[in-house]
């Protein structure tokens, strides 16, 4: 009996939720076929009809956090500088479903530094992620609400910080709970106003 493209299709969002419960438990290091194929309670060469190699499959899964941190991201609240902080906000590992995301993305970044070609694509997200920042940077100087000056140093200030603070409370999380994480936030985004 031949398959239908709907059966095609239940298969990927299949494997595309065994790649993702990998990803959530193991991070990148653990991605492997074999462990996907497990999860997925299949067998390593169905898998390859999908991803010739474990490169395929490690782009695969950068591609899918990628439309996964997309898809979980909330319309900015307010505007100028509000927009800003929700943006920043957003980024932070501030629920448990934030946490997982930032778990995985930091883990991806030894296999983006190993693959000059991951490392690409990896620096292109990052790059569109201040470039939305940049936005909202611009949009809150001419609301007022921050002073002149050059809107992609700004926001890639205010990116480096954010990710910096992911970091201590993803390694410290009894030491940068959610109340900190927000706190040293807006400590931050209050002395933006000052120039």
């Amino acid at each position: 009996m031949a398959r239908t493209k709907g059966d095609h299709e239940a298969r990927r969002r299949d494997v595309s939720e065994a790649v993702w419960r990998v990803l959530s438990a193991h991070g990148f290091g653990g991605l492997t076929m074999r462990a996907v194929a497990a999860e997925l309670g299949a067998t390593t060469g169905l898998l390859t009809h999908y991803f010739a190699t474990k490169r395929d499959l490690v782009a695969y899964a950068l591609d899918l956090l990628d439309r996964r941190t997309a898809e979980g991201r909330r319309p900015y609240e307010g505007e100028g500088l509000a927009a800003l902080r929700a943006a920043l906000r957003d980024a932070l590992p501030l629920t448990a479903e934030a946490t997982t995301s930032n778990r995985i993305w930091v883990s991806s970044w030894d296999t983006a530094l190993a693959d000059p070609a991951l490392g690409a694509d990896h620096a292109a997200r990052y790059a569109t992620g201040r470039d939305r920042l940049t936005t909202l940077v611009a949009a809150a100087q001419l609301h007022g609400d921050l002073p002149p000056g050059d809107p992609a140093d700004i926001a890639t200030a205010a990116q480096s910080f954010t990710l910096g603070l992911t970091i201590q409370a993803l390694l410290a999380p009894t030491a940068f709970p959610p109340s900190r994480q927000t706190r040293l936030l807006d400590d931050y985004v209050a002395s933006l106003t000052t120039g």
